[in-house]
């Protein structure tokens, strides 16, 4: 009773203090980083390395691993806040890491890169279930290592598959929830047969979702092989696969409906006359496949070599009213002796293609010095066009194809990491990177006939000292990262084409670890240069497109703790606070009074979705034997839609918390039950972590609209796992 009585309290004091993260760095260092293929180790940050990081184990990813995306499952760690188009984590989601959105946070699944080679964003929708293949996740906050694909801009996220079981097992998970969720997966591994060892899943999840029609259906599968005849070789193959059928829901909520209590309303499909049109659907279909081949040579020389394919394709469906035949390419019919230049259409926007080369690493180590030596070669090609596969008027001659635009992205990098031992506590790094890209773009559905051709060379170098001695260590760093625009940004026009972004990060640290006590403070400054953000600018076709500044900067500090106060009892969290902003800041508003845009001049100003404040808390209690319960808080301070500061177009602060209860037994015939009850939201709190907005000059005077996309009040998740 006394144990009841004060998990209670904890539970309670927890409530005022703020929100929940994961334990810094809770498994043991060595196991994480050596465990992982060389491909894997080769991008992440080692012990001694001296970079900001944050490592989930397989245990704490299972946990937080309900059917939500995988954004949803690093939530509580440092800096990082989620969204989802359908309010329930399922579907189309993003994060944000430090502020740094998706397109600037480098994410490789095995060593290989998996943001998109145009837009460079990550659309995890795309492998759903993806989690419950993970066996380890390290986030690196700034620029961090070097890493295969686009550079990372802010942070990177390296996913890792390939530490098999050495027992045979057969798993199944199962959830059920709120807005009819349902998450169905299996699982197997043979453990090690003979040098053989194979592994695999297949993964449903579908949900109606918070949203009005946000409706999702989600299929995947994975499949690991791999090969040892002894220590000293391994060969690996990993094929996985996703498809994905989501209604739409990118539009967001109007504010004047939020204030109405209308939280729930899609507008997608709203077009067609009478009921909303019943496949305004996004469809995509991704598989990758990994040939993964690595050869020690007397434990001080380790090759690894990576040949990879990433075949995907998709479309999204539109209903569209009252549009010109022309629009499309067509000739007006004549009906009954008149031109009807006007029709509804259903048209399907298309992506096919295929991303696919080698990355090779050379590791060795003599004494107290360790050099890794990467290269990266990969080749992107692209085909963007347009179907109609049905109007309202006119010749049933559909499909129609109105546009049809090529793209190819070439890539190359070489890059030298060495890390020496100096006495006992000093720890050395130094890494050089070149990366070479060249891009080819063959037109644009809006701008057809702009084409570009750009060759980019980047140098990124990265130096830094580690000081390690009893328990305590200490680091810093000064690290140079570099990007190329993505697609979007090049349809600017001829004349304004987008320069290359530059970010110099310096990242401080100090942490410590006790038995009992695990603290850990990091103090960062990002300083930009070029950096791409919306300023309300609009290029050739009359679209809003991201415009360069020369200076902006992030500035922060990051705290961890984690503390075991009983043997039944932990707490924990992270805090960041931090400043970011934007210097001489042009921002351009449609004048719809006179034609044309209005300029207006900031000399200072806010990132736009930068929360100053950003707190993660804790409790895990266990009050009676095999049962855990934890209670989780998540406080994020105000986060402007633009970059102007403006309180009116900005996503009000919000607490929210989160409740799970997990049981797991040993039944007497080998059987590991575990028992997840989850509730979400616990205080039905109404609040929006994503949004848009733009402006304009009418009547004489600004107007703005504010769109945003709510979460799902309280909600509930109950998962099951046999696992023998």
């Amino acid at each position: 009773m006394k144990r009841m009585l004060f998990a209670m309290g904890a539970l309670l004091t927890q409530v005022s203090f703020a929100q929940g993260l994961n334990r810094i760095d809770s498994i043991p260092s060595d196991s994480f980083y050596m465990l992982a293929p060389v491909a894997v180790r080769a991008v992440r940050a080692g012990e001694n390395a001296p970079f900001t990081r944050t490592n989930l184990s397989k245990k704490e990813i299972q946990l937080s691993n309900q059917g939500a995306d995988l954004p949803f499952v690093l939530n509580n760690t440092p800096s990082v806040v989620v969204h989802s188009d359908a309010g329930n984590g399922i579907g189309y989601t993003g994060m944000r890491i430090r502020g740094t959105d998706a397109t600037r946070i480098n994410v490789t699944l095995n060593g290989i890169p998996f943001n998109d080679a145009e837009s460079q964003g990550t659309f995890f929708v795309n492998l759903p279930d993806f989690s419950s293949s993970a066996s380890s996740i390290q986030i690196q906050r700034g620029v961090g290592t070097s890493s295969n694909g686009p550079g990372a801009f802010g942070a990177s996220v390296n996913i890792s598959t390939a530490e098999t079981e050495k027992e045979k097992y057969l798993e199944f998970n199962n959830s059920i929830g709120s807005f009819r969720s349902r998450k169905h997966s299996l699982q197997f591994g043979t453990g090690q047969l003979k040098g053989f060892a194979v592994s695999g899943r297949l993964s449903s999840i579908v949900s109606d979702g918070f949203i009005d029609r946000a409706n999702s259906n989600l299929r995947s599968f994975y499949i690991g092989a791999g090969y040892s005849k002894d220590s000293n070789s391994t060969l690996r193959l990993y094929i996985f696969s996703g498809k994905e059928k989501t209604y739409q829901a990118w539009y967001g909520v109007k504010e004047s409906d939020l204030l109405q209590g209308n939280r729930t309303i899609n507008y997608a499909g709203t077009e067609a006359p009478g009921i909303p049109y019943e496949n305004e659907t996004d469809n995509y279909h991704q598989t990758h496949y990994q040939l993964h081949w690595e050869k020690n040579s007397k434990k001080q020389i380790r090759f690894s070599t990576v040949f990879f394919l990433t075949r995907g394709k998709g479309y999204y469906e539109q209903y569209k009213a009252n549009e010109r035949f022309t629009k499309y390419g067509l000739t007006p019919p004549t009906l009954n002796g008149v031109v009807v230049e006007k029709a509804d259409f259903i048209r399907q926007l298309w992506l096919d293609n295929y991303f696919y080369g080698n990355n090779s690493t050379l590791q060795l180590q003599k004494k107290n010095t360790e050099w890794t030596i990467g290269t990266t070669i990969a080749q992107y090609q692209g085909k963007h066009y347009g179907k109609l596969i049905w109007a309202s008027i006119g010749r049933p001659n559909y499909p129609h194809t109105w546009y049809n635009n090529k793209a190819t992205k070439v890539e190359g990098a070489f890059y030298v990491k060495q890390q020496t031992k100096v006495g006992n506590s000093i720890f050395l790094f130094y890494d050089l990177q070149i990366r070479t890209v060249n891009y080819r773009i063959e037109g644009f559905r809006n701008n057809p006939s702009l084409f570009v051709d750009n060759h980019y060379t980047f140098f990124n170098p990265k130096v830094g000292v580690t000081y390690r001695s009893s328990g305590w260590r200490a680091y810093a760093s000064l690290s140079s990262g570099a990007k190329e625009p993505s697609r979007d940004d090049f349809e600017a026009g001829t004349a304004t084409q987008p320069q290359p972004e530059k970010l110099y990060d310096l990242e401080l640290g100090l942490d410590r670890k006790t038995t009992r006590l695990n603290t850990a403070i990091t103090f960062y400054t990002m300083q930009y240069k070029n950096q791409l953000i919306l300023t309300g600018k609009i290029n050739d076709v009359g679209a809003y497109t991201r415009t360069n500044l020369p200076n902006s900067r992030r500035l922060g500090v990051e705290i961890e703790a984690s503390y075991i106060i009983k043997k039944w009892v932990t707490t924990g969290g992270n805090l960041t606070l931090s400043r970011n902003t934007v210097k001489d800041l042009e921002e351009y508003i449609d004048d719809y009074d006179n034609g044309g845009q209005i300029k207006r001049f900031y000399d200072r100003s806010t990132l736009a979705f930068s929360p100053a404040v950003l707190v993660n808390q804790y409790v895990t209690i266990t009050p009676v034997k095999k049962v855990e319960v934890s209670l989780f808080g998540r406080y994020v301070s105000r986060q402007y839609l633009d970059n102007t500061a403006n309180v009116h177009r900005s996503l009000d602060p919000f607490f929210v918390q989160d409740l799970r209860i997990n049981y797991s037994v040993q039944t007497k015939g080998m059987y590991r039950v575990m028992f997840i009850a989850q509730v979400n939201n616990l205080t039905n709190t109404k609040y929006e972590p994503n949004g848009y907005t733009f402006s304009y000059f009418f009547g004489g005077s600004d107007e703005t609209e504010n769109y945003f996309f709510p979460m799902a009040g309280r909600n509930f998740l109950l998962t099951i796992n046999i696992k023998r």
